[in-house]
């Protein structure tokens, strides 16, 4: 049996977010090399060799991860799966469209404003540097954000910190607590607006104020995607992330 037959985790669903892995991380790069925030070496075609390889390792791992953990606490992608499976999921998708597509929109609009017209008495606004690029990057650059970050941030480390609660306490129908979920859901939240300070250090300095817008307008973001993937699955958190960043990085900045 192969190391997929034993761990249970579907071949065809791996790769199917693996490749996806890869097309957003490529996808991203004329977005990160616009705002100098990769020093492309020559020659460009062993650079995206490189990234081909690394993002295939590493999203082998989170995906494979992710999968098998997810697995046993309940989490995973539950309308690919279905549709992998030959069954019917046009009555659950319209559902899952509307919720996902206006939470994001509200937090793209929320996260815009917060940056703009709170923090920007502090500090000038990280949106406006990011909407330097043009129009076409900025939309290409909201693939990674949807799918990279969501596989990382939710996929991988939020189902292992949901299992990691599951193995301490379990509900007596034997599934992870609601406060271990919550719990995995602020953690990431924070873990994902600390991990955009480095691309924030190449716009301004990092004082506490920024540390802190950092964690409270991602944190915004990383509790309503952390939610809806645990109530609706990857599927979910995928397309509400991306209409968030394609509000907050290409329609907003166009009109303000």
């Amino acid at each position: 049996m192969s190391l997929f037959g034993r761990a249970g985790v579907d071949r065809k669903l791996f790769f199917i977010l693996l490749v996806a892995s890869i097309l957003a991380n490529v996808a991203v790069l004329p977005y990160t090399s616009y705002l100098d925030l990769l020093h492309i070496p020559k020659p460009l075609f062993l650079f995206i060799a490189a990234v081909f390889i690394q993002t295939t390792i590493m999203f082998s791992i989170f995906i494979f991860i992710g999968l098998l953990l997810g697995n046993k606490v309940g989490l995973g992608t539950p309308l690919i799966e279905d549709w992998l499976n030959g069954k019917s999921i046009k009555d659950r998708l319209k559902p899952v469209l509307t919720i996902s597509i206006v939470l994001g929109i509200l937090v793209g609009i929320s996260l815009f404003i917060l940056d703009r017209f709170v923090f920007a008495v502090f500090v000038e606004p990280v949106t406006t540097s990011q909407a330097k690029p043009p129009l076409w990057q900025r939309f290409l650059a909201s693939f990674y954000g949807g799918i990279g970050e969501e596989i990382a941030m939710r996929l991988f480390l939020m189902t292992l910190i949901v299992w990691m609660s599951y193995k301490i306490a379990r509900t007596k129908d034997n599934k992870p607590t609601t406060v271990g979920v919550w719990s995995a859901i602020i953690i990431i939240s924070v873990i994902f607006g600390l991990g955009h300070l480095p691309m924030t250090a190449q716009f301004t300095a990092i004082t506490p104020v920024v540390v802190i817008r950092a964690i409270v307008l991602n944190g915004i973001a990383g509790v309503a995607f952390g939610w809806l993937y645990w109530k609706r699955g990857l599927e979910s958190a995928i397309i509400s992330h991306f209409s968030a960043d394609i509000i907050l990085h290409v329609i907003l900045p166009s009109l303000y």
